[in-house]
């Protein structure tokens, strides 16, 4: 199993309360103007990716595809199930994981 910064620090982001899991819950806080960033899993639905990607964009929030499955997304959060999608409440955790995710993609 490898290791991943981007990872470790969606766990460190959910114990702190900065992070809003699942997409339904990630449309509401962008809807409430919650959420700093958005990211998505890798193997997310087409309907999925193109719901995320529209609200993120009327919402002018910044969206990022990462290269984890949903299955990791959620297990780095501690949720049992597949977590499509993630929104970043706190603009310094937003930052890190927009470097660190942008950093994996090289």
């Amino acid at each position: 199993m490898r290791t991943d910064k981007f990872l470790l620090m969606l766990g460190l982001c959910k114990r702190a309360g900065a992070v809003i899991v699942g997409t339904p819950m990630v449309i509401k806080g962008l809807q409430d103007k919650k959420v700093l960033a958005v990211f998505y899993s890798e193997n997310a639905s087409s309907n999925t990716e193109k719901k995320i990607t529209d609200k993120c964009a009327f919402y002018g929030v910044q969206c990022y595809k990462t290269e984890f499955s949903s299955e990791e997304l959620g297990n780095a959060v501690g949720k049992m199930g597949a977590v499509c999608a993630l929104g970043v409440t706190d603009s310094n955790f937003s930052n890190e994981l927009t470097t660190l995710n942008l950093k994996e993609k090289r």
